[in-house]
């Protein structure tokens, strides 16, 4: 075990350092409701609540641990400035802080990192942060801010692994006991580096130990997971970046170390189906989600005989959404769902024959909603790249038949992830 772990496993959060915590953030953190939603309780016969995160001044949680990091600094180490890498949230969290405390702050965010988030950054940071996009991904942009902090002796604010910004996201633990009017059975939370996790967990070890803590990561990034297996931090060598505020490729040797002592269970949700309860919020609730902060809510499906009739906690962890990727979420949702599927199709060169394709292939309810075509003078057959949406996911294997049958079927590519991404 190396000394960084060794020393990590002895950390955990105590009530009073929570309860310090949580008077050091009272100024800026908005205390958020933990209220019931009518459309999840009755879809899974619960009583479930939402702990709205996403309703913060900075949309989610991450501004209590930052705050709470920064502030407790020396005023000669304000005066020197303080460095963090983010994928976004955490660094909207620092941004505020630093405007608030008036310190300047150097953030390191991916270059993949939503543009919506950036202008957030900049804008609740003002002449007090300069942004620097670097890397790819969250893990790329963190080598880069602790190289440069190292040369330019800035505080590093790490977005999970510290104990005053895992204290700072204890905080939450403390208002959902405040605010339940009942026992709690379950608490569901979303996990990237593990701070949320890590202070949350604690907090109901120690005040409500019956309550079950479910950490739920992206099937794409489970770091977590991994490592619990494992027995060790394990750092995932690639990672799927669309759930970008919880995709890291090692979580953190402080959180591991409380969530693999707290944590009651680990599940890992399929980025598709997170993008399905995106959706859901928006069109039945009004209600508008980062992919992280849907997705302990999209946990529930894998426990709903387990959870009927008891009272149920989802944190809401962020609502810092482009909305220039709703097209990319539906596409996903759909794909997940199995509604929406994409082929070559073999064209015999001749007039006539995609009439024949709409009329005699198509089912009833199918819908053509991506075509790329070109006419090869040579060939027999010309191939297309054709996207079919359906309206039941039980009417695919029909369709497949007739194409077969009429000798239009080429290749199917929604399993062939390499040649999905080069075409479509």
């Amino acid at each position: 075990m190396s000394t960084l772990l060794a020393n990590s496993a002895t950390y955990k959060p105590t009530l009073e350092a929570v309860k310090k915590a949580a008077e050091r953030i009272s100024k800026v953190v908005v205390k958020t409701p933990l209220g019931e939603s009518f459309t999840y309780s009755k879809k899974y016969a619960a009583n479930v609540f939402l702990k709205r995160e996403d309703l913060q001044q900075v949309r989610s949680y991450k501004i209590r641990g930052a705050y709470n990091k920064i502030s407790s600094l020396s005023q000669e180490q304000l005066d020197k400035g303080v460095i963090c890498a983010s994928a976004g949230n955490h660094a909207q969290g620092v941004a505020f802080a630093c405007n608030k405390l008036n310190t300047k702050g150097v953030i390191f965010m991916p270059v993949t990192t939503p543009k919506q988030k950036v202008e957030q950054t900049e804008m609740f940071g003002g002449e007090w942060v300069e942004v620097i996009l670097k890397g790819d991904t969250f893990d790329d942009a963190y080598k880069n801010a602790v190289k440069y902090g190292d040369l330019n002796k800035l505080v590093f604010i790490h977005p999970f692994d510290d104990e005053k910004v895992i204290e700072g996201q204890a905080t939450i633990g403390l208002e959902i006991m405040e605010q339940a009017e009942g026992p709690i059975d379950y608490v569901f939370a979303p996990l990237g580096g593990g701070g949320l996790l890590a202070g949350l967990s604690s907090v109901f070890k120690q005040l409500s130990p019956k309550t079950k803590i479910i950490g739920v990561e992206p099937e794409g990034a489970p770091s977590m997971s991994f490592s619990l297996k494992e027995g060790k931090v394990v750092e995932l060598s690639e990672i799927d970046r669309f759930v970008d505020g919880a995709a890291v490729q090692k979580v953190g040797a402080r959180n591991f170390a409380i969530c693999r002592d707290s944590l009651d269970e680990m599940v890992t949700v399929p980025e598709g189906k997170i993008c399905q309860t995106i959706l859901d919020l928006y069109n039945k609730d009004a209600i508008v989600v980062e992919p992280a902060g849907a997705m302990a809510i999209t946990a529930l499906d894998f426990f709903q005989e387990e959870i009927k009739g008891k009272n149920v906690v989802c944190i809401v962890s962020g609502s810092n959404n482009d909305i220039t990727r709703t097209a990319e979420i539906k596409e996903r949702a759909l794909l997940y769902a199995g509604l929406k599927h994409y082929f070559i199709i073999r064209f015999p060169q001749r007039a006539g024959a995609l009439k024949e394709f709409v009329a005699e292939i198509l089912g009833p309810d199918d819908d053509i909603t991506h075509f790329e075509y070109s006419k090869k003078h040579h060939k027999e057959n010309g191939p297309a790249v054709v996207g079919i949406e359906l309206k039941d996911p039980a009417d695919f294997d029909d369709l497949v038949g007739r194409m077969k049958a009429k000798n239009f079927y080429g290749q199917y590519l929604n399993d062939k992830p390499d040649l999905f991404q080069f075409l479509i």
